[in-house]
Parts: structure tokens; C-alpha cells; sequence
């Protein structure tokens, strides 16, 4: 199933129909999807797939070569001997006669790197000497996300420059995870969201017709999983103080996520945490966020630290803390806790996936005024789930989203709107709108109420549709 993916799609198809060489950059962590992607973008085109591996160069050379063989249909090439990666491509460009252009597919090219720290080098060489006046689009895919951004797209690289563009594969949003599971209910659907985040492959292994907390203790929580020590692999590869790494996102997962706080639980300084933090945000493993209203959110010393990825939050919540019980094969304590506190879990997944409806109404023209930012507010005096904002217009929306078996009242309305009153941002009533989001829905009155407004006011129970 190729679920989405349709901006990377595009852009692929774009830089193919233009009448020159490109050179593309595609990565991202491991299971994201990248290889399924290129191959939807290579279908019914000539290309030449490689991907690499961790075996001896000559070894490399070899395969690259059979490759070869099937692109160009000559069985006799095996038979030569083309001990160099510049013998091989000198004999592709050759030999490809086709007035197509050829997509030439490096993939896990870190390892061609790895192996052999000059290949970069090799390939800058090839490209500024034969490729880039061929009719070639050559893309170098990766998953270590530090080594491609050393090999390929750093100022340091022997690449610099010679690209024409690249891609940070991330994971799919959960507008597009929905896709996934047409049978679920949306409650159902935030629910396996929370558990899997957008990453292909761990939503591949969840069965949509399977009760969640079954498909949790076979997948995740049972010792011989594919999933029980995947955050361990993807650490270890990028990374190479992990135990550091680990000891990070365990204390945000328990709830440390101010910078001083995470300090404190470690018993490090806090100048000696930046470059941990910064490594996480770029692998896509976690994120700082600041009020959403703050001018220069770089230099904001509001900033808090929370585990992006949904897997990744629910493996250090529910694996890491207790697997000496997991490694002793005592799942029914490990699901005793998950079961009994996953609802208060589910819900700040909750507050993510209401985000990203709003960006998807806005996008739609489906809000009373267009937006420039969504995210989350926060002072010492209060706190709001969701604030949609445009600078230009100087508009406002407040959100509030409620994940709990009771229906959303007017108490919690009027809540929102006393809240408002502590946001310091330059807006008036005429500027404002309220949305309010509810698994269990709104008692009539507060339906009522909200009807009534003089401003406007949009509510949305799970598997409806807004209502004004």
C-alpha cells in the first residue's frame, strides 16, 4: 500500500521532466518509507537500482555490476571485469543508448561511504567529469540521518553543491494514517496513532481488525518482537554516546521537560545537554516547543522538550521503565499500567492530531480566517491546548481539546474563554474564534451556547464533521 507522499512525488517528477542532470538527496530515519517511495517515483522508468550494503568494496563493485548487466540486458557483462566504480559507470554512460532519461538509485548510500570514506569524493569526481552532462537523475538515499548529512549535504562534503535538491522523508501525518485504517473510527484511529506514530513500517505490523492492547503485547511489548528493541537499533547506528541519548528521552517521557529540569534528573550541566537536544531534533525524535505567540521562539527561555515521535514516547512510557518485568516474559504488570493510565497517554496524542486537522481545515479554507501558525500556549497562569494565529490579520483562534469519557460542557467553555484573558497578543473580539474539540462530544447547552456567540465557535466530536 503507498499511502500519501504526494508533494515528494510531485517534486521527484518535476526534477525528472527537466532537460539537464540532477542529483537528489532523499533520507530520513530507518522505516520511514524512503525505498518505497523511490520506487513509486521509478515506476515505468528506466532505472538502475543499487543498494548498498556493509560487504567488502570489491564485493560492492560486484553486485553494482550485475545491476548493470540487467539495465543494459547483457548477459556478457558479467564476464568482464570492471574492478572500479569509475570502470562501471564509464561503461553505463557507454553503453545506455535509451533517449529516456535513466534514474540511477544509490541506495543506503552511507554504507558506500562507511566503507569507503573516499567514495564521496569518487562520486563528486564522476559527477563533475561525465554524469551531470548526461541525461541522468541520480539519487543518493540514505537512513543514517547524521552520516547522509555528513556525506552529502554538509558544507565539508565533497558534494556540497552539486545537488539540485533534496528530501527529509518524515513520518506520515495522521491525516494520512487514517488512510491506513478505513474501518477504524477516528477514536480508534488516534488510538493506534499514538501507538505507532506515522512510521510506515511500524503501522504495516498492527492489525486494524485486532483489539490495540493484543496487538501491543505481541508487537512491542513481547522480548522476541520487531519492535521491542527497534529504538535501541536506530540509536545505536546514529549515535554514539546512546546511553546518554537513552537517559535524555527517558526523563521527558516521565514528564521533566524543561531544560533545567532534564539537567537536574541527569545530575549534568545544562550547557553540556545542547548538543544531545540538538541530535534528537534533527533525527526527528524530539522537539522544543515555545509559546506559540512568542516573537523569537530560538531565544524564547520558555522552551519545553517533548518526544515527537509517537513510538518513540510510547516505548520509553510503557518498554523501557520495565523491562526487567518484560525480559522475565511478566507482561499481565506491564499491562496493567498501560491499560489503566493509556487514556490520559492517548490524550496529548489527541492535542497533536486536532492540530493537524486545523492545518488541514485551514489549507481548505475551512476556518472563519486563514492561519500562519498552530501550536500551544502557555504562561504561569494558564495554559491553552491549541492557538491558531495570523500575524498579518492579527487573528485568533483558541482550542481546547478534551480526551475523557464525559461529554465537553459549558463549564469548559467558559474555561477557555477566561483563559484567553492572559494571552498577551495584540487581538480584539472582532479577531477571535473558539474551536473545541471532544472525544465523548458537547452537552446540548453548551451546543446552544456556542450557536448563540457573537463570535464564531466550531465544535468537533470524533467522527463528525465541524459543526458551526
Amino acid at each position: 500500500m503507498f499511502i500519501d507522499r504526494i508533494n515528494e512525488l510531485s517534486y521527484l517528477e518535476s526534477e525528472y521532466s527537466k532537460p539537464h542532470a540532477n542529483l537528489i538527496v532523499i533520507y530520513g530515519r530507518r522505516r520511514v518509507g524512503k525505498t518505497t517511495l523511490i520506487q513509486e517515483f521509478v515506476r515505468n522508468k528506466p532505472k538502475l537500482y543499487f543498494l548498498a550494503d556493509q560487504q567488502l568494496e570489491s564485493e560492492q563493485i560486484k553486485r553494482f555490476q550485475e545491476a548493470l548487466g540487467h539495465l543494459l540486458l547483457d548477459p556478457l557483462l558479467e564476464q568482464i571485469e570492471l574492478p572500479t566504480w569509475d570502470a562501471c559507470f564509464q561503461y553505463l554512460l557507454r553503453s545506455w543508448s535509451s533517449e529516456r532519461k535513466l534514474v540511477l538509485v544509490l541506495d543506503e548510500f552511507q554504507y558506500l561511504a562507511k566503507i569507503n570514506q573516499a567514495f564521496p569524493s569518487i562520486l563528486q569526481r564522476l559527477w563533475d567529469e561525465h554524469l551531470k552532462n548526461q541525461n541522468i537523475c541520480l539519487i543518493l538515499c540514505g537512513s543514517l540521518v547524521s552520516m547522509m548529512y555528513q556525506t552529502t549535504l554538509s558544507y565539508q562534503s565533497p558534494l556540497y553543491g552539486r545537488r539540485s535538491g533534496q528530501i527529509k522523508l518524515q513520518p506520515l501525518s495522521f491525516v494520512d494514517y487514517r488512510h491506513f485504517f478505513p474501518t477504524l473510527s477516528f477514536e480508534e484511529c488516534v488510538e493506534f496513532y499514538s501507538v505507532t506514530g506515522g512510521v510506515p513500517k511500524y503501522i504495516e505490523v498492527f492489525d486494524a481488525n485486532a483489539d490495540l492492547f493484543t496487538k501491543i503485547a505481541q508487537q512491542i511489548l513481547n522480548k522476541n518482537s520487531l519492535l521491542y528493541y527497534e529504538p535501541r537499533l536506530l540509536l545505536n547506528e546514529e549515535v554514539i554516546e546512546s546511553t546518554t541519548y537513552f537517559s535524555i528521552l527517558s526523563v521527558i517521557a516521565q514528564g521533566y521537560n524543561k531544560i533545567g529540569n532534564i539537567a537536574g534528573r541527569l545530575g549534568v550541566k545544562v550547557n553540556n545537554l545542547g548538543k544531545y537536544l540538538t541530535t534528537l531534533i534533527e533525527l526527528g525524535l524530539l522537539e522544543r516547543r515555545v509559546p506559540i505567540t512568542e516573537k523569537d521562539p530560538s531565544k524564547s527561555k520558555k522552551g519545553l522538550y517533548f518526544i515527537k515521535d509517537n513510538f518513540f514516547r510510547f516505548w520509553f512510557r510503557y518498554v523501557f521503565p520495565y523491562q526487567n518485568y518484560l525480559e522475565m516474559d511478566n507482561l499481565a504488570y506491564v499491562q496493567e499500567k498501560l491499560q489503566s493510565t493509556f487514556s490520559e497517554y492517548v490524550s496529548l496524542t489527541f492535542e497533536s492530531c486536532c492540530a493537524e486537522l486545523m492545518w488541514n481545515w485551514a489549507a481548505h479554507n475551512q476556518l472563519p480566517f486563514p492561519l500562519e501558525k498552530i501550536g500551544r500556549w502557555w504562561n504561569k497562569n494558564a495554559e491553552i491546548d491549541i492557538v491558531g494565529i495570523n500575524e498579518t490579520t492579527r487573528q485568533i483562534i483558541f482550542g481546547e481539546c478534551k480526551w475523557t469519557a464525559q461529554p465537553m460542557g459549558v463549564d469548559d467553555f467558559q474555561s477557555l474563554q477566561a483563559k484567553t484573558a492572559f494571552v498577551d497578543w495584540d487581538f480584539d473580539e472582532q479577531n477571535v474564534a473558539y474551536i473545541l474539540f471532544s472525544k465523548s462530544g458537547f452537552t446540548p447547552q453548551l451546543v446552544a451556547n456556542a450557536r448563540a456567540a457573537n463570535v464564531p465557535v466550531l465544535l468537533h466530536g470524533i467522527d463528525k464533521e465541524i459543526e458551526d
